[in-house]
């Protein structure tokens, strides 16, 4: 439609153009071509140098010249026989040319139809003498005429043309669109395995496909890692919810055998490990939902000197490396956090020690946990950032873990707009935060 509406408004414009020029222009050519040869006539004929014989101009065959008694004193071949068939128009003024339309009969040579006259009255030395001249206008009645056909007739034809063509190369190229279309409403939630057609067309249509299909892509990754976290966060929410009930069935039903002292003790652990594993759960939530804490400026070298004074005594010595303030833009929950999940971690691996290092370098703030444990393997680096990921290693030493300290603590430093990555290091591993440096005002 809007292609036909532009179509119509250019033709429109054009065809409203050509009809007020057109016309006026094969008239006024024919009168101009007209008017010459009268003027050279009666030029002649006032100088006294009149042939009997008029010789034709171009396009103009009928020329005559009459006297006030109507006799023909001049004329052109086609008329010099004829009587002055041109000589009814009345004109009285010497000099000025009037002009008519009018039907005239066959003449020699021309063919019947209306014809532009001409007369001139001029003084001669043989007295007033007047100038006639014709030209048929049926040529320029026949151009006419196909003219208003060309625009009248012609002008909706192609707009239908237009019309017909924009559908069907239109609906062709979106042909593809439809077919995507058709596959995605075919696509549910139980289903993401389905993908779209991607012509080959190289065009937008096959961006937008291939564009599509990453999409799904990425919907079905997150669809399996949200049923993984599902699986797995039930799976280890039921470990110490049963292992409580189990004790609180045993102490319900021999109470007097029951030592409530530890059977309290064991419960409040298995109630710690519920509400660490609950608010881990919940912080990764509001992170994937990318909710934004409340930010300041918080000094990452006084965050590591806090975490060291609350862990004393630790149970392997930490050592915190002089350092200077490194002032971050963020959350201070959110970081002391990610500290308290590296250290935790470096705890329950390191032999006899742990080195926690804060240095500002360039535009960042590089935090980095090291221990001399038994280190992590190099295809391991990335996989214990996944959630509820332990490595048989860690199984073995802790058994209350959740494999969820570390991913949380890699997306709060994504969060951060940092990265949390493994480094080499020997023996042991090494965690290495980097943070952009907060250079604002205060």
């Amino acid at each position: 439609m809007i292609a036909t509406l532009v179509a119509a408004l250019v033709f429109t414009a054009t065809s409203t153009i050509t009809l007020a020029t057109v016309p006026s222009s094969l008239h006024g050519l024919v009168y101009a071509r007209e008017e010459l040869a009268v003027r050279r006539v009666a030029n002649d004929a006032r100088d006294g140098q009149l042939p009997a014989e008029l010789e034709p101009a171009s396009k103009v065959h009928l020329l005559q010249v009459v006297s006030q008694r109507g006799k023909v004193l001049a004329a052109t071949p086609d008329l010099r026989s004829d009587p002055p068939i041109l000589g009814a128009m009345r004109a009285v003024q010497p000099g000025k040319i009037y002009v008519t339309e009018q039907m005239l009969p066959p003449a020699l040579g021309e063919e019947e139809g209306e014809y532009l006259v001409m007369a001139m009255p001029v003084r001669t030395p043989q007295g007033l003498l007047t100038v006639y001249g014709a030209v048929s206008l049926n040529e320029v009645n026949r151009s006419l005429t196909w003219l208003y056909l060309l625009v009248f007739l012609g002008t909706p034809l192609v707009l239908l043309m237009v019309a017909g063509t924009t559908w069907a190369v239109v609906g062709f190229a979106l042909r593809p669109v439809e077919r995507i279309r058709a596959e995605m409403a075919e696509i549910t939630g139980q289903d993401l395995s389905r993908r779209v057609p991607v012509p080959d067309t190289g065009d937008e249509i096959t961006n937008l496909a291939a564009t599509t299909n990453h999409t799904l892509d990425r919907l079905e990754r997150s669809a399996e890692t949200q049923r993984r976290f599902v699986a797995d966060a039930s799976h280890e929410l039921r470990s110490p919810i049963s292992a409580l009930r189990t004790q609180l069935e045993f102490a319900n039903a021999y109470p007097e055998e029951t030592d409530w002292a530890a059977t309290g003790a064991r419960a409040l652990a298995a109630a710690e490990r519920l509400t660490s594993i609950i608010d881990e759960l919940l912080m990764l939530a509001k992170l994937d939902a990318g909710a934004v804490m409340h930010r300041r400026v918080v000094d990452m070298c006084h965050v590591a000197a806090e975490q060291v004074r609350r862990r004393e005594p630790p149970r392997v010595p930490i050592v915190l490396a002089p350092c200077h303030p490194a002032p971050v833009h963020g959350s201070p929950v959110q970081l002391d956090r990610l500290l308290t999940n590296l250290l935790d971690n470096a705890t329950r691996h390191a032999a006899t020690r742990i080195d926690l290092t804060v240095t500002v370098e360039d535009d960042k703030v590089i935090v980095t946990v090291a221990d001399d444990g038994e280190g992590i393997p190099p295809e391991d680096r990335e996989r214990v950032f996944e959630r509820f990921t332990r490595l048989e290693s860690a199984r073995v030493k802790d058994k209350g873990g959740s494999g969820l300290g570390l991913p949380l603590s890699r997306e709060i430093a994504t969060a951060h707009g940092g990265t949390l990555t493994i480094a080499e290091h020997e023996p042991g591993a090494r965690f290495v935060v980097v943070l952009p440096l907060y250079e604002g005002g205060p």
